[in-house]
């Protein structure tokens, strides 16, 4: 009798072992499935950008500084080993920041805003940053529950064992936190 319930014990250790194993490497796999989905909506924004440009050029001769820094940091985000997160993550912050200001010139421009290639080109833009958007949310999503599990008692033994890692948040770049001035001394009385 005292075998069996030494075999049952061990049997019962090694399935919640196996179970707490599984789902850290489940856990990492999700983490890295969602950078993966950031990767990929980075890499649809960068194929819709030449044909931005292409059409931005044919109307705003005046702009050159401005193409040409989003055409420098579309190929500086491409050559960033998909490995440095971080680094890819400041480049393409950096290239939406470029492209807000690509807009906002086109402002400038009705034709241009009235082209229907323009506007094609815009929403496709446009769905692609709300989708690259939803992967950070959904990467920093996964990444706490792994480094929540990393650090729970017990799969924290097990995470040491195998030598799981914590990673890092995707972190919202400064200049984006900062408090937008209103002004409402233009509006009429």
């Amino acid at each position: 009798m005292t075998l069996i319930i030494i075999i049952v014990v061990i049997v019962l250790l090694i399935a919640v072992y196996a179970g707490l194993y599984n789902s850290l490497i489940q856990l990492r796999t999700h983490a890295q499935e969602s950078w993966s989905q950031i990767d990929v909506q980075l890499q649809r924004r960068n194929d819709l950008i030449p044909n931005l440009i292409s059409t931005v050029k044919g109307y705003s001769k005046y702009e050159a500084g401005t193409l040409e820094k989003v055409t420098k940091l579309r190929t500086q985000l491409n050559s960033i080993p998909d490995s440095d997160h971080a680094q890819k993550m400041e480049v393409s912050n950096e290239l939406t920041g470029t492209l807000r200001t690509l807009f906002a010139v086109a402002e400038n421009y009705p034709d241009l805003k009235a082209s229907a290639e323009y506007q094609k080109l815009m929403e496709e833009l446009t769905n692609t940053e709300n989708k690259i958007a939803y992967s950070r949310q959904l990467y920093n999503s996964t990444v706490a529950a792994l480094d929540a599990k990393i650090q729970s008692f017990p799969s924290n033994i097990i995470a040491k064992i195998h030598h799981f890692q914590q990673m890092d948040y995707l972190q919202v770049p400064e200049e984006a936190k900062a408090v937008p001035k209103v002004s409402f001394d233009d509006l009429g009385d």
